[in-house]
């Protein structure tokens, strides 16, 4: 195989990217996976009208246009969906959500945006992942990405005890989750390959730094999230599984 074309397999999805606009700069992560209606599939958080997409108890896509209260408030019944999973794009590119803080931005402002993040420390330092806002942490600092990743705590609220009968403070600790792959074992089948992707791809990484900036959505995360901002090209860059 020629060089160019080992080139173009190892960065998928990246070479439209360099012309997205919007935040840029450097940051921090932790890492989540709460199980609650993430915060930007309530309606009107988008100028596209268009909204992450929420499932039921049982996994299944609602398809109810945000008015399904999250299984986080009283009565509620709208959850994360399991396919808002991270993965593997490459050896040195992956996808994934994140609950999302970008300084002097709002809610409106970043939900459903696409960032890319560049790892700037730990295990991961130099790999890049490519994350869409799909939620708002109430207690995240500026420029901060709380990455979805199943197992990585629950923090603040609770859904996974009720959705997938977790324990009481959910997987692991509340803040941090699981400390090991095989612990990963015993998760639900939907869960386990994006709890998985925390030991493998990322390394164990545990809250690297990054550097980020706004890019065009991959088609492959708006296929699976179903949002998209009204002023934000599709990346259809093919990728490779």
């Amino acid at each position: 195989m020629q060089l160019t074309t080992l080139i173009a397999l190892a960065l998928p999805a990246l070479a439209g990217l360099a012309s997205g606009q919007g935040a840029s700069g450097s940051g921090q992560t932790t890492r989540y996976w709460d199980c609650c209606k993430p915060s930007c599939g309530w309606s009107a958080k988008t100028n596209s009208g268009k909204l992450i997409g929420t499932c039921s108890k049982n996994d299944q896509p609602l398809n109810d246009n945000g008015a399904t209260a999250s299984a986080c408030d009283n009565g509620g019944s709208a959850y994360m969906c399991s396919n808002q999973s991270p993965w593997a794009v490459n050896d040195t590119v992956s996808y994934g959500w994140a609950a999302v803080r970008i300084n002097g931005q709002t809610e409106t402002t970043w939900c459903c945006a696409c960032y890319e993040l560049t790892f700037t420390s730990g295990p991961v330092s130099g790999k890049k992942m490519v994350v869409q806002a799909s939620n708002t942490g109430g207690d995240l600092g500026n420029n901060h990405f709380d990455l979805a990743i199943p197992g990585g705590g629950v923090g603040l609220f609770n859904a996974c005890t009720n959705q997938y009968g977790a324990p009481s403070s959910g997987w692991g600790a509340q803040y941090g989750g699981i400390s090991s792959r095989a612990e990963c074992d015993g998760f639900p089948e939907a869960l386990k390959d994006g709890c998985y992707w925390r030991f493998d791809w990322f390394g164990g990484a545990d809250n690297p730094g990054v550097s980020f900036k706004q890019v065009a959505c991959p088609a492959a995360i708006v296929a699976k999230s179903g949002c998209q901002r009204s002023n934000d090209a599709i990346d259809e860059t093919p990728t490779q599984d």
